[in-house]
């Protein structure tokens, strides 16, 4: 492509899912209604972790903070996403591009990280259940989280400046529906070799190092179970740790799949749907497997819902009796 084609770009535009105007309608009540769903659940895990005593432990530390993670990379997506599927002009300022393509790498950085932080504490609670809570101290927990938030930041920030030395683009249109990495390069008029090295190198690192902690840990959880003698400790040790296991199936395999795999061939429209999958999907799924698989978690969403059903038949009560003593 030649250099006269090359402009400096103050705007940018998203082609975003689909060229197909019948399915507006459609693609916006889906991701509204998901978007919906991802709201309520993460925010609602939050609420209920922070408020029900039984899950003022480690584990559900972590999880909360993997909710507000998901939270806040689908908030980063998907609004925005909802706005360009109704509007037809569907774009973006270069400035308002940056700083979604930078959200959205961090927190999806820092989830990553959690989920090898939650790995091994589900190691320390199985493999050493006596020392759990000495082990996993509050100190600890901080220091963990502050690290996978650092991670998040950090590796983000790189990508972030790297991006913003390209001097121009041959085009303002990305065919995508939101500002990610690849498709921005893709446009370059400059060389960018080296962001398109960094980010392979980065990524594949990252995956490396969390798959290795998430291996490693539930290694030594399985030989740790199959020691067990009792059949129903087997069983609530292997329940307890198939949330976890799904949600990092599901996370790492797609993440794996669009940015650690050759750029030849790559079909830009799987690549959408894989998108799609881990900014949309994953954040909704996320609370709700930890909440359909877990009996805590719904033995302390029951008590909740019924020390407010309590609360309100007492209330309810008392001012009958009010209005029958007037």
């Amino acid at each position: 492509m030649g250099q006269e084609n090359c402009t400096i770009v103050t705007e940018f535009i998203l082609l975003g899912l689909s060229d197909v105007p019948e399915l507006r309608v459609f693609l916006s009540l889906l991701f509204l209604l998901i978007y919906g769903v991802t709201f309520l659940a993460n925010l609602g895990m939050i609420a209920l972790i922070r408020v029900s005593s039984r899950l003022h432990t480690p584990m559900y530390f972590f999880l909360s903070h993997l909710s507000f993670v998901d939270f806040c990379c689908s908030t980063t997506i998907v609004p925005k996403m909802l706005y360009n599927i109704l509007n037809k002009e569907m774009t973006i300022s270069f400035l308002g591009c940056m700083v979604q393509f930078y959200l959205f790498c961090a927190f999806a950085i820092t989830d990553i990280f959690l989920l090898a932080v939650m790995a091994y504490d589900r190691f320390v609670a199985i493999c050493n259940p006596l020392l759990y809570m000495v082990s996993m101290s509050q100190k600890l927990r901080v220091v963990l989280v502050s690290g996978c938030y650092l991670c998040g930041t950090v590796c983000s920030l790189t990508h972030l400046c790297l991006a913003l030395e390209i001097p121009s683009y041959r085009s303002n249109m990305i065919n995508h529906f939101f500002c990610d990495l690849p498709p921005l390069l893709s446009l370059a008029c400059s060389d960018v070799t080296m962001n398109e090295l960094l980010l392979y190198i980065v990524t594949t690192f990252n995956e490396v190092i969390t798959i290795v902690i998430i291996l490693t840990s539930y290694l030594f959880i399985v030989i740790t179970i199959l020691r067990m003698r009792s059949a129903e400790g087997r069983h609530k040790a292997f329940s307890t740790c198939a949330s976890h296991l799904t949600a990092i199936v599901v996370l790492q395999g797609t993440i794996l799949f669009t940015y650690c795999r050759p750029g030849s061939g790559n079909s830009v429209d799987t690549d959408k749907v894989a998108s799609v999958f881990y900014t949309v999907v994953i954040p909704m799924l996320n609370p709700l497997i930890y909440s359909l698989r877990n009996k805590d978690v719904k033995e302390a969403l029951r008590k909740v819902v019924g020390s407010n059903s309590f609360l309100r038949s007492s209330c309810f009560s008392e001012s009958q009796g009010f209005i029958s003593g007037l």
